[in-house]
């Protein structure tokens, strides 16, 4: 296994014919991402692309409906 700092990681990906690709099962244990789980997929033409984990999607759900009731 190749070394990184703790608490970072890096993942090669190869992208399928239909814009598919698997997430390594090692990032799923370690995020707990199980089957028919929603991911949100955040882009930045600049900076790239991001899947923030589960416990970020419902701490940014809470925010958006925060803001709407003020």
């Amino acid at each position: 296994m190749q070394q990184h700092p703790p608490g970072k990681y890096a993942w090669t990906v190869k992208v399928g014919e239909k814009g598919q690709f698997v997430i390594p099962k090692e990032a799923r244990d370690l995020f707990d991402i199980q089957p028919g789980d929603t991911l949100i997929l955040f882009g930045d033409v600049e900076r790239g692309i991001a899947i923030p984990p589960k416990a970020a999607l419902e701490a940014i759900h809470r925010q958006i409906y925060e803001q709407k009731e003020n």
